[in-house]
């Protein structure tokens, strides 16, 4: 597969969680929104990372490691919401994690809150790869 296909595959994939983790948010699945906006930023970060570096992402659901390898100046308070939002992938999968998690943010405003940041990223993301 040539690397424009990989790009593509990563930022058409990463747009469509997006859109679940919206319809999710509309269905009152707070907790499995959470976890679709970590899946959407995840697979922008690598399409990214293809993007900019030509090589292939590492297997990785580290948001602030992904990130890092864009080779973008990214800032202290986006490094924090980066790392909020990788948590809601352990939590979402594991556990005794699991079940804290879906108690915590399963309350509307929060999750509203973590969408908004989600899509904050994303927009800031595709317009810093516009730089590059």
């Amino acid at each position: 597969m040539t690397k424009s296909k990989v790009i593509d595959f990563w930022m058409e994939s990463s747009k469509k969680d997006f859109e679940v983790a919206n319809g999710l948010f509309k269905l009152k699945h707070f907790p499995q929104a959470l976890f679709f906006c970590h899946l959407s930023l995840e697979k922008l970060l690598k399409g990214l990372i293809v993007k900019h570096t030509k090589e292939n992402p590492p297997f990785s659901h580290d948001l602030e490691k992904l990130a890092i390898l864009t080779g973008f100046e990214i800032s202290k308070k986006y490094f924090n919401i980066l790392n909020e939002i990788s948590s809601f992938n352990i939590a979402g999968r594991y556990g005794d994690e699991k079940f804290e998690f879906y108690k915590k943010f399963n309350k509307k405003d929060i999750v509203e809150k973590y969408l908004n940041l989600t899509k904050e990223l994303i927009l800031w993301l595709k317009k810093e790869s516009q730089k590059k």
